[in-house]
């Protein structure tokens, strides 16, 4: 939302100055419940992804010995690269994210205090 500076389309130079302590406050608030959100969409897709592998499991457990030489089983490098992709990334992101939230809250914790 830059304001345009005549016709050359060049974006004007924000005055940082301008800006008041609660319009940042305000935006580093919505930044950390935007990362906490995000936090808990990711822990939802783990959750989901352990929960429906664990019923596979157990499915395939319940089979009787004939059934299962006939259903097959995934190999291990499957279950392997599947659980890479749904936990083990995920599970990263969210220590990033958490790392990005905790700096934002002690930049918001720091400078609160002097505001209100």
């Amino acid at each position: 939302m830059s304001k345009m500076s005549g016709m050359t389309g060049e974006a004007a130079p924000l005055d940082v100055n301008s800006r008041k302590p609660a319009d940042v406050y305000s935006f580093l608030q919505a930044y950390i419940e935007r990362k906490e959100q995000k936090i808990a969409e990711l822990e939802q897709i783990v959750e989901r992804y352990l929960t429906k592998r664990m019923a596979e499991e157990q499915a395939y457990r319940r089979m009787s010995p004939i059934r299962r030489m006939f259903a097959g089983k995934k190999p291990d490098h499957q279950f392997a690269v599947e659980y890479f992709l749904h936990v083990k990334k995920p599970l990263e992101q969210i220590r990033l994210l958490r790392q990005e939230a905790e700096a934002a809250k002690e930049l918001f914790a720091r400078n609160n205090g002097g505001v209100e």
